[in-house]
C-alpha cells in the first residue's frame, strides 16, 4: 500500500530516540529536523496530489514482486522505460521543493543490492537475492523510506581497510552467529538518515582478498540499538508572511554503528570482497542516474528565479537578460 504523508510523520515519531544534535538527544518531529521531513513528505503527497493525476505513471509503478501499484521511490528498475521514469520522477519532484528531493539515496541503494546480490548467488551460490526480494517485498508493502550509509570514515586515507591500526575505521563484521551478525564502524555524510527508517549499509571501495569482513551489505531499521545518530542539519528561514513553502532543507548524518546485530535475513552480503567493490560502484552508478534527473531540476528553478527576477525589474526583454537565460537553457 502506498501511504500519506501524515502516515509517514507519524513512524518517524514512534522511532527510538537515537539522534543527536547540538548536543542533546532529540525526536525526528523535531523542528530542527522539518527540512528534512517536507522534502520526503513531499514525495508522499503528489501520488494523491490531483494536481499531479497526470504524472502517475512516473510517480508510481507495478511491484514485479506483488503486481500491486507501489510508489517509484520503492522500485526496482525491470527496463530502460523504468529508468526513463525515475529521471522524469526525480525531475518533477525536485521541482516542488527547489533542490534535492532525498528519497533517491534508498532507491539507488536498493537497484545497487538488486544486482549485487544476483551477481553474488551467481558466483558463490549463496542465497543472498532471495533475502533482498523478501525484504523488499515488505518495504514495497509498507510504503518505507531508506537512505545509504556508505562513506567509511577512513582513518588514514592511504591505508586500506585491512593495514588501518584501528580497523572499525571502515565498517566491518566484528562477529557470526548462528541468526545474523554483528557490524561495528560508522558511515559518515549520510543524507536524510535521522528522518527515513531504514539505512542501506553498502561498502565504499574496492576490496581485496584480506578484507571480506569489511564485504558487507544490510538493512538496517534507523533506530536499531547499537545505532546513534550524530546530525547536522541546515536552516532556513521561511518568511510566513510571503506565503513562501517550506522550509526545504536537508540533514545528514554522522552515523555510528555500535556492536548492532543484523538477522541474516537483513544481510545481503557478508565476505564475498569481489563483490563488494562492484556494489560500491553500482550505487554510485545508480545514483549518477538520479543527478540526470535532480540537477537539470536545480537548474529549471534557477532559470525560472532568474526570468522572474528579470521581470520585476522590468529587464526581461533586454538582450542581455535573453543572452544568459538562453545561455543556461
Amino acid at each position: 500500500m502506498m501511504i500519506t504523508s501524515s502516515e509517514y510523520r507519524k513512524r518517524l515519531s514512534k522511532m527510538r530516540r537515537n539522534v543527536y544534535m547540538d548536543g542533546e538527544v532529540i525526536d525526528r518531529d523535531d523542528s530542527r529536523l522539518e527540512g528534512g521531513t517536507n522534502r520526503i513528505a513531499k514525495t508522499y503527497d503528489m501520488v494523491t496530489d490531483p494536481e499531479f493525476k497526470g504524472y502517475e505513471d512516473i510517480l508510481t509503478a507495478t511491484s514485479h514482486l506483488t503486481g500491486k501499484k507501489i510508489n517509484r521511490f520503492c522500485h526496482t528498475h525491470r527496463n530502460v522505460a523504468d529508468l526513463l521514469a525515475k529521471q522524469k520522477m526525480t525531475r518533477v519532484t525536485c521541482h516542488q521543493v527547489g533542490g534535492c528531493i532525498d528519497r533517491c539515496m534508498g532507491i539507488d541503494a536498493i537497484n545497487a543490492n538488486s544486482v549485487a546480490a544476483h551477481e553474488a548467488d551467481q558466483a558463490h551460490g549463496t542465497a543472498y537475492y532471495e533475502r533482498f526480494e523478501s525484504w523488499l517485498r515488505d518495504f514495497q508493502e509498507n510504503d518505507r523510506s531508506a537512505c545509504c550509509a556508505q562513506t567509511d570514515v577512513k582513518g588514514n586515507r592511504p591505508a586500506r581497510p585491512h593495514e588501518q591500526l584501528d580497523p572499525d575505521l571502515y565498517l566491518h563484521v566484528v562477529e557470526t552467529k548462528s541468526d545474523g551478525i554483528v557490524i561495528r564502524g560508522a558511515k559518515v555524510h549520510n543524507s536524510v538518515a535521522p528522518v527515513v527508517e531504514w539505512l542501506m549499509v553498502i561498502p565504499t571501495r574496492r576490496l581485496t582478498k584480506e578484507e571480506g569482513e569489511w564485504a558487507v551489505s544490510c538493512a538496517v531499521p534507523a533506530d536499531a540499538e547499537g545505532v546513534k545518530l550524530i546530525v547536522s542539519a541546515a536552516r532556513s528561514p521561511i518568511s510566513k508572511e510571503l506565503g513562501m513553502p517550506g522550509p526545504y532543507v536537508g540533514a545528514d548524518s554522522l552515523t555510528i554503528f555500535d556492536n548492532v546485530f543484523v538477522p541474516w535475513e537483513n544481510v545481503f552480503l557478508n565476505g564475498e570482497y569481489e563483490i563488494g567493490g562492484r556494489l560500491a560502484l553500482l550505487f554510485a552508478l545508480y545514483h549518477r542516474h538520479s543527478y540526470t534527473g535532480c540537477k537539470p531540476a536545480f537548474t529549471d528553478v534557477i532559470m525560472g528565479a532568474t526570468a522572474l527576477m528579470a521581470e520585476c525589474n522590468g529587464i526581461e526583454k533586454k538582450p542581455h537578460v535573453g543572452e544568459k537565460l538562453a545561455e543556461l537553457i
